[in-house]
C-alpha cells in the first residue's frame, strides 16, 4: 500500500527576496517536505539556486529538504548539497554516465536517494536502480519552469507504483507539475505518496499558504475514504 501522502511545497515560487521567511511560513503552514529545485540553465532552460542557499535557508526549517537536481552534471555537486543540509537528492538518469554510481555516491554521503523520470523517459529506466532509490519522482510537466499544465501520465505512476510494491519496501513516489486540488487526486489515485505544488501553495501569499496546502490535503481524505469503501 502507498505510504500516508505528503504535500512538498516547492520553493520555486516564493518570494525569492523573502526565502528564509517564506520557508518558515510554509513550515508553519503544513508542509511536510521543502521541495528545492536546483536548475542550471543548461540541463534545464532556467537558473535558479546553489548549495549555498540551501545552507542559508537550513535553519530556517527542521522538516525534510527534498532537493531535484536538474543539472548536469550531477555528480561534482552531490557533496556540495550534502553538506549544505539536503535530506534527500534526486538526480536524473540523463545528467550523467552512471547513474547507479551516482545513487551510490548520494547514500554514502548519509542522504536518501532520488531519481527522476521525465515525461518521455521510460519507466524501464528504474531497472537495475530499485535497491539504491528512496525516491522516485515522476514528471508530470517538462523540468525548467513553474507554473505548467499537469501532463495526465497515470499509467505511469501505476506503473512505478507496481514496482514500488514488488520491492516491498517504503520507496517515496513523488509527482512535480501541475499539481493542484484536481490534478491531485488523478495523481493519488494512480498511487502517489508525495505531492510537489509550487504556484498551488504559493498563490495568495503567506496568509494562504495553510488554506492551500489544506486544500490539496482536501482530495487526498477523499481519495483514502474511496479506497477504505
Amino acid at each position: 500500500m502507498p505510504q500516508s501522502v505528503r504535500i512538498a511545497p516547492s520553493i520555486l515560487s516564493a518570494d525569492f527576496a523573502r526565502l528564509g521567511e517564506e520557508v518558515r511560513a510554509i513550515d508553519a503552514a503544513g508542509a511536510d517536505y521543502i521541495h528545492i529545485d536546483v536548475m542550471d540553465g543548461h540541463f534545464v532552460p532556467n537558473l535558479t539556486i546553489g548549495s549555498n542557499v540551501v545552507k542559508a535557508i537550513r535553519p530556517h526549517s527542521a522538516k525534510v529538504f527534498d532537493v531535484h537536481l536538474m543539472i548536469s552534471p550531477a555528480d561534482p555537486y552531490l557533496e556540495g548539497f550534502a553538506k549544505a543540509g539536503a535530506d534527500i537528492i534526486t538526480i536524473h538518469p540523463e545528467s550523467g554516465p552512471h547513474v547507479h554510481k551516482s545513487l551510490q555516491t548520494i547514500r554514502a554521503l548519509g542522504k536518501k536517494a532520488g531519481i527522476a523520470l521525465n515525461p518521455a523517459t521510460p519507466v524501464d529506466t528504474l531497472d537495475h536502480l530499485m535497491d539504491l532509490v528512496d525516491l522516485i519522482l515522476v514528471m508530470t510537466v517538462n523540468p525548467g519552469f513553474g507554473g505548467q499544465s499537469y501532463i495526465p501520465l497515470e499509467d505511469k505512476i501505476r506503473a512505478v507504483r507496481a514496482r514500488i510494491q514488488a520491492t516491498g519496501r517504503a520507496i517515496d513516489l513523488e509527482v512535480d507539475g501541475g499539481i493542484n486540488p484536481q490534478t491531485a487526486l488523478s495523481a493519488m489515485a494512480a498511487g502517489a505518496d508525495v505531492l510537489v505544488a509550487g504556484t498551488a501553495v504559493f498563490t495568495g501569499g503567506a496568509d494562504r499558504y495553510a488554506d492551500n496546502i489544506r486544500a490539496l490535503r482536501g482530495p487526498m481524505l477523499l481519495n483514502e475514504g474511496l479506497s477504505q469503501s
